[in-house]
């Protein structure tokens, strides 16, 4: 398993891991199997979107916001009960076969880190899976 940090700069902001995922494939020489991508936050999340357009990005993070608000009528003391629900929505891990040494994703598709509650340092788990 492979532990890497990553930093956030805004409270919304989606962060493209793709490329640190298949380094993490290429080292351990990982031909065919899967990886598991895992983020320890309830704050954050994780997700597989069109990463060509950057367009994509600021449109997921805009609907988010809208449809929910930080501020809102929230029983939860801390101030960031949006993010925690933004967190839920888009979930904790993704699974993501890997073909001959490749993640294997469709022409457009990413993996990212969504910060919900950022500025944030946080952590990001990669486990590589070989079949069996």
């Amino acid at each position: 398993m492979k532990e890497i940090h990553v930093s956030s700069r805004k409270r919304n902001e989606m962060i493209d891991i793709t490329n640190i995922v298949q380094q993490v494939i290429t080292e351990v020489k990982l031909a065919d199997g899967f990886v598991i991508v895992y983020i320890p936050h309830t704050t954050a999340g994780i997700t597989i979107n069109e990463g060509a357009d950057p367009s994509v990005q600021q449109d997921l993070i805009a609907a988010l916001q809208q449809l929910v608000p930080e501020h809102q009528d929230y029983t939860h003391a801390e101030g960031n009960s949006d993010a925690h629900i933004k967190a839920s929505l888009l979930g904790s891990s993704v699974t993501v076969l890997v073909k001959k040494g490749q993640l294997v994703l469709g022409m457009w598709q990413h993996i990212f880190f969504f910060e919900c509650d950022g500025p944030r340092n946080r952590t990001v788990f990669i486990q590589p899976q070989e079949s069996r």
